[in-house]
């Protein structure tokens, strides 16, 4: 029978998605058949005709699982799910799509990792919350929750009850995005504080801010935006710092770091000149400039497009005017892709290095 593992966490964006990445990575150091379910998923897309969780394609791309997509992500929350449910309730074909669905994953594999959906309580509205989904399962539960001292703890403490009414087990805590500054402190104070709550701490990770930052090809998938310029090895490198041009140069430079991101009108010619003249000047142009996003809809003159042309500089074009640009930007939820090579090699290192992937295994 195949080992079970339930990630869940404490609210959304804590970073199941890439915990479950860095533990499918070391397990199948461990395991020779490893599978993957996330029962019930919220943001999707359309793979073979099915709506799909983003997260279950993900790790299908990555690790080339041979499972069906449909296993893999039994239930998409589509528009209006919510409401017809209220309106004609009945759990019990989703449980069994659930539990048929896990069956197929698990019957080919030693260990199945499960990815629940948000905080504990999520998809209560429709009687299957992660608490829920656990207990159908029969799966013990890893609890996520990200970096700090106060607010993980006590939100770690508030989920636990929820398990507890529905008979799961929860097997342990990972702390996830702990400022590097203040990590040795809160390292031992969580591990300390959650020892005293009989909850064992299986690993603390530290905020790696690359792993939020985009690619170019997140930006034109956010704006719907056109390239004008750029490599498909180019889009897919991370943006580390986004700068806005407010002013004249070389004043905008002073933020200025490495693997820029600069977005400007497309008709402001000097300024876009100036950038690739300074570009030039280095000895790994690329490193310092990341990518333009033009808005308001207007592109750079001719002369400048075959620059950036030729200097496979990352570059769009969006309607949206600066400012929209910049609160989209702002608000956007970058998620990992199968793309982004140098990100899933640093959420692998990263798990290897801080999280106790026997001790899990000793307790699920």
């Amino acid at each position: 029978m195949a080992k079970k593992i339930f990630i869940a966490a404490t609210r959304q964006n804590d970073g199941k998605t890439t915990i479950s990445l860095g533990l499918m990575a070391m397990l199948k150091e461990k395991f020779k058949r490893i599978g993957f379910i996330k029962p019930i998923g919220q943001r999707y897309l359309v793979e073979q005709g099915y709506n799909i969780d983003e997260d279950s394609f993900l790790i299908e791309e990555i690790f080339g699982i041979k499972a069906s997509l449909k296993d893999m992500s039994p239930i998409a929350i589509e528009k209006d799910f919510t409401q017809k449910y209220i309106k004609n309730p009945d759990k019990k074909p989703l449980e069994k799509q659930i539990i048929n669905s896990f069956e197929k994953i698990a019957q080919d594999n030693d260990l199945v990792v499960i990815e629940g959906t948000g905080h504990a309580g999520v998809g209560s509205v429709f009687d299957l919350c992660n608490a829920d989904v656990a207990r159908l399962l029969e799966a013990n539960v890893v609890v996520i929750s990200e970096g700090g001292l106060g607010r993980p703890i006590d939100e770690i403490l508030l989920s636990m009850p929820l398990f507890e009414k529905r008979g799961v087990k929860v097997a342990g805590v990972i702390i996830n995005k702990v400022k590097q500054e203040k990590y040795n402190k809160i390292n031992d104070l969580v591990r300390e504080s959650l020892k005293q709550h009989n909850l064992d701490v299986f690993g603390v990770l530290p905020y790696l801010k690359v792993l939020d930052m985009p690619t170019m090809a997140h930006m034109q998938d956010e704006f719907k935006a056109k390239f004008i310029s750029g490599s498909k090895e180019n889009i897919n490198r991370v943006i580390s710092n986004i700068i806005v041009v407010s002013s004249n140069p070389p004043t905008f430079l002073r933020g200025a770091k490495d693997k820029n991101l600069f977005v400007l009108s497309g008709d402001r010619n000097e300024v876009i000149k100036y950038l690739l003249k300074e570009a030039k000047k280095r000895s790994r142009p690329e490193q310092f400039l990341g990518g333009f996003i033009f808005t308001c809809g207007i592109s750079p003159d001719r002369s400048i497009k075959k620059a950036l042309e030729k200097a496979q500089i990352p570059s769009m074009v969006a309607e949206q005017d600066t400012f929209e640009t910049v609160v989209k930007m702002d608000e956007m939820i970058v998620k990992i892709r199968p793309e982004d090579k140098e990100k899933i090699d640093m959420i692998v290192n990263l798990a290897k290095d801080y999280i106790d992937i026997d001790k899990i295994l000793s307790a699920v």
